[in-house]
């Protein structure tokens, strides 16, 4: 049943088709099995060059391109056409200002072989004095090494010595501490922080007599070197 109305429905739109198709433009068509043929026709639009001969533009019209009045093109109409293409072999040639160019081109990116030898042995001796130079900087630093090794274990020791003394003196804190207040005190409470703040002003104070002291001393011994020993009788 589907198979029949399918078939006359693609044949009906194949004649819709070709009636519309007719109507618009003369393209032959044909029904073939049920499917529409159609043949397309080209008519190109003659080419306005003559291409049985070279083109050779017209620089003195304006409809030239300005890239097709250069020397540069006439070289190139020149190697495919030869004599053909009407360009004079002689104007060709580079002028005195671009053959001055070229060749200061050449001596810039194509030095001569002495050049090239010079610039060789100039790389090869700055690499040699930067590898003498780094040579003498490793020999500097191995000299050094045995004193920066003596000095790194004696910050070391005295790094261990520190913190070995200010333990010590964090449990004598605590110690005392526990002592004045009658229990196990928290070291960063407040009261503690007060005792230690306390405990340091009088070592400062202690620290500032002794000093006081120590002056006085060395002054009176002073004095007593300065003065003149006693006659005897």
């Amino acid at each position: 049943m589907a198979a029949p109305v399918l078939c006359r429905t693609t044949a009906t739109l194949c004649r819709t088709l070709i009636i519309n198709s007719s109507r618009k433009q003369a393209i032959p068509a044909r029904l073939v099995n049920g499917l529409l043929l159609q043949t397309a026709s080209y008519n190109p639009k003659p080419l306005k060059i003559n291409i049985s001969r070279p083109y050779i533009p017209d620089k003195d019209s304006e409809d030239t391109p300005e890239w097709q009045k250069t020397r540069r093109y006439d070289r190139k109409l020149f190697a495919r056409y030869g004599s053909a293409s009407g360009v004079d072999p002689a104007s060709l040639w580079p002028s005195h200002e671009e053959l001055d160019q070229i060749i200061e081109e050449e001596n810039e990116w194509h030095p001569p072989l002495e050049v090239m030898l010079q610039n060789i042995a100039a790389k090869d001796r700055e690499v040699a004095e930067a590898r003498l130079a780094r040579e003498k900087l490793i020999a500097a630093n191995m000299a050094k090494m045995p004193k920066m090794v003596a000095d790194w274990r004696r910050d070391k020791r005295e790094s261990k010595l520190k913190q070995k003394e200010e333990k010590a003196r964090r449990a004598k804190l605590l110690a005392e501490a526990k002592e004045r207040f009658g229990t196990a005190v928290d070291p960063r409470s407040p009261k503690f922080l007060e005792m230690v703040a306390e405990i340091e002003k009088e070592e400062k104070k202690k620290k500032k007599l002794m000093k006081r002291r120590l002056k006085e001393e060395q002054a009176t011994a002073a004095e007593a070197a300065a003065a003149p020993p006693a006659a005897s009788s």
